[in-house]
């Protein structure tokens, strides 16, 4: 398995707990950064995520800012990504079960660490139901008649 993970300064704490569960874990992580707590922008970030997710040979990307909901917003301006803000074990399973979403985003400040490797697993163990596949080519369809 591989990711791609990207944040901005209010994920940086989260993301490196989750390099080190993911190392533990035997999973490779490709990781943009940002690599500090010193304040970026989370536009940045979540279009360096997009674009990477978008490239192919990932499983998913993990995006991560203070609430999860910048960067997804951010992240979600790209044709083809499927950003999904989970934040209990619903909204991870359905994130993948409907609308297999390439991308989870979650809260920095809002998630302990304990709590993001679960929704992580409850999306990893997940399976996208292809009844679902005609509301994701609608999706994709969607920005075309403008």
């Amino acid at each position: 398995m591989k990711v791609v993970i990207a944040n901005d300064h209010g994920g940086f704490e989260l993301k490196r707990h989750l390099l080190s569960y993911f190392k533990e874990k035997g999973i490779e992580v490709v990781n943009l950064g940002t690599d500090s707590n010193a304040s970026v922008d989370y536009p940045i970030y979540g279009e360096k995520l997009a674009r990477e997710v978008l490239k192919g040979g990932y499983d998913f990307g993990i995006a991560i800012c203070g609430t999860g909901i910048g960067i997804s917003i951010a992240a979600n301006k790209f044709q083809g990504i499927r950003a999904a803000l989970i934040y209990d074990e619903n909204t991870a399973m359905l994130a993948k079960e409907h609308n297999n979403a390439n991308v989870i985003a979650l809260g920095g400040r809002t998630l302990t660490n304990k709590r993001a490797e679960e929704l992580i697993e409850a999306y990893m163990n997940s399976k996208f139901e292809a009844r679902h596949q005609h509301r994701l080519d609608l999706l994709g369809k969607l920005g075309e008649k403008t």
